[in-house]
């Protein structure tokens, strides 16, 4: 599949490609895409299904990955940085695991290697109970999303997804069907046991977010023996938008450690 993506620029540095989270897109990299452009060439890509790349049935771990693959090529590219936050960071997990040589460096925003319980139900049940056809405003849907998502941010995030057809009327960009169908999928554990990625690894974790706990850090050592883990302070599953510029030292301080082990110091 042919994936949209976002071009941050910075030609001539080492490629980076950033997969977002789901129900998310590449916009959420607006921020961290153009500063982190001064030091790589900067993708940020739309997963499928999501944004504005195809949508299929089929929604797995494997076609995501293939995904991505398929557009390193297209690019030209053998291999590249790799970031993903929650669902793309299974994803990046899964690529890293399955072709090595493809990924550079591994980094990982707020999410483990596991098998997570059901969540996000409330939002896609909420979004598709919305009744786009009398929609006419964005106040109207963030009014009856309050129903079910009463967290102001995070029905400001869902309604991103929130576009207007060729015939003026409000649509869902991303398709909501087929992921709410493939939940159980998405939520499984992306890496098979005894899987690992020896190359340099990085599991960014916000202070407030749930979604990694301190039992998880030996999970992911299993699966990526050199893989460095920090916290973003005051931040909860999304550090890169809660807080940048902490998000973006981090960042740093891993570009900084590699070319140290490099360069054999």
């Amino acid at each position: 599949m042919k994936l949209a993506y976002r071009y941050f620029g910075g030609e001539g540095n080492a490629p980076l490609v950033m997969l977002h989270g789901l129900l998310g897109s590449s916009r959420n990299w607006i921020t961290i895409g153009k500063a982190l452009s001064a030091h790589y060439e900067v993708f940020a890509l739309d997963l499928r299904n999501h944004g504005d790349s195809p949508h299929d049935s089929k929604s797995g771990f494997d076609d995501m990955a293939g995904d991505v693959e398929g557009f390193l090529h297209r690019q030209g590219l053998e291999s590249a940085h790799l970031l993903g936050h929650s669902l793309g960071g299974k994803v990046a997990m899964h690529l890293a695991v399955g072709d090595p040589h493809r990924v550079r460096s591994l980094t990982v925003v707020d999410i483990a290697p596991k098998s997570y319980p059901p969540y996000h139900i409330d939002d896609f049940e909420g979004m598709m109970a919305l009744n786009l056809d009398v929609l006419t405003t964005r106040k109207e849907a963030d009014t009856f999303l309050k129903r079910s998502v009463p967290d102001y941010g995070q029905r400001q995030f869902l309604l991103t997804n929130l576009k207007r057809g060729e015939d003026g009327k409000f649509v869902w960009g991303v398709n909501l069907k087929t992921l709410y169908w493939n939940l159980d999928t998405l939520r499984k554990n992306s890496l098979r046991e005894g899987e690992t990625y020896e190359g340099p690894s990085l599991f960014i974790l916000g202070e407030h977010s749930r979604f990694v706990r301190p039992e998880d850090h030996a999970t992911i050592r299993d699966y990526f023996p050199k893989a460095q883990i920090r916290t973003v302070a005051d931040a909860g599953h999304n550090p890169h938008i809660d807080q940048p510029q902490a998000f973006l030292a981090i960042l740093e301080d891993f570009a900084k450690m590699r070319h140290k082990a490099v360069a054999g110091v």
